[in-house]
């Protein structure tokens, strides 16, 4: 079905969608990109999209992916229902326990080590070649009783994305998986190619919250119904190139992906509030977002605050794009103020929070690759 309906609407897109000519100076660095959903694609030159991103806007690069702007007109056509309730209390405490700082730590601080991990630069290359190495380590280490994969996902720019994937058990849903993601690159953003990036919060602090996740269930030897998914994308930094070369693919491919959840800076509190998720509103599905506070207010040990993030502010947007459930709690109401620059180390971090997103994606996986439908 996602396949016929992606087919319709990029059908009635090609029509609808002018694309801004290219201008012929310079033009091979120009990238088109989208800032709004109310203001039409415009070109921008390496040094304008800095300009945005040390502005705090979010964007999308869509100069590839031109033809599926507006994709999820129909997406509601699409999308299987949700439970409603909890139901897997007891499976969550067999496996909450196996969640341990030390394992986080463990690869966060060598993470942190790459001069950054900027996704047009060799280091961006070797942090991807390097996680990879540790993902496949953990499964070769692991219990056997978890079917386990992790492969490649490459793009037009150097650095890839990861794929690691727990089967299910149920064949019928082999094509409807749950997705956990974080993005693996770093930048910063007065000095992209050269300047130091450690990405401790932004993202490496999401980047080892889903590895955990999937560290816990494979020694668990946990078998879920639907398969598991966990994506650590390439190129978030550029404008969600990563996410939304594999969610266009999935989509092409007539993937159904159930549901994903988004881990994007996790280990800052903020000083407004005390610790607490800051569940995104904007830009995702608002039923799956209702389930995923339900989980947070169940399952995990601090407060709810909902809060907008605006257009392209992470990787769920782009499977939000595409036409499936997604959602996104980030770190705190508050911005941490040293993101995208030298200074978004380890001294930032803090672990405890961490393993509340990690209680928090953990039961996202749980309950939802339990449910059939």
């Amino acid at each position: 079905m996602v396949r016929l309906y992606s087919l319709v609407i990029l059908s009635l897109v090609a029509v609808a969608f002018a694309v801004p000519t290219v201008p012929a100076e310079n033009s091979e660095s120009l990238r088109l990109i989208r800032t709004s959903v109310d203001k039409d694609p415009f070109w921008t030159t390496e040094k304008e999209r800095l300009d945005l991103i040390q502005k705090n806007v979010g964007f999308m690069d869509i100069t590839d992916h031109q033809q599926a702007e507006n994709v999820n007109a129909l997406a509601v056509l699409q999308k299987k229902p949700l439970p409603t309730t909890v139901s897997q209390q007891s499976t969550f405490a067999r496996y909450v326990g196996k969640l341990k700082i030390e394992n986080m730590e463990s690869v966060l601080v060598p993470f942190t080590k790459f001069h950054n991990r900027y996704y047009e630069v060799q280091t961006g290359l070797a942090s991807a070649k390097w996680l990879q190495r540790r993902i496949s380590n953990i499964i070769s280490k692991t219990s056997k009783k978890s079917k386990a994969s992790v492969r490649r996902f490459k793009h037009s720019f150097i650095q890839f994305s990861i794929i690691a994937r727990i089967e299910g058990t149920d064949p019928h849903l082999k094509d409807a998986p749950i997705i956990l993601g974080a993005h693996l690159d770093s930048i910063n953003s007065n000095n992209p190619i050269h300047g130091r990036a450690p990405g401790a919060d932004d993202d490496g602090s999401g980047t080892v919250v889903i590895l955990e996740v999937f560290r816990a269930l494979l020694n668990g030897g946990f078998k879920p119904v639907r398969p598991i998914e966990f994506h650590w994308y390439a190129g978030e930094e550029g404008g969600l190139l990563g996410s939304q070369d594999i969610a266009e693919r999935y989509n092409r491919n007539g993937i159904e992906a159930y549901a994903m959840l988004q881990n994007d800076m996790t280990a800052y509190t903020g000083k407004k509030y005390p610790p607490h998720f800051a569940l995104v509103t904007d830009f995702v599905d608002p039923e799956l977002t209702a389930l995923i506070k339900l989980y947070a207010e169940t399952y995990a040990d601090i407060d709810v605050r909902e809060n907008e993030c605006g257009y392209g502010c992470s990787d769920h947007a782009s499977w939000t794009k595409y036409g499936y459930r997604a959602s996104f709690a980030i770190e705190a109401i508050d911005d941490n103020p040293l993101f995208h620059t030298a200074e978004d180390d380890l001294p930032l971090i803090d672990y405890n929070h961490m393993m509340q997103f990690a209680k928090l994606s953990l039961a996202f996986v749980i309950e939802l690759s339990s449910f059939s439908g």
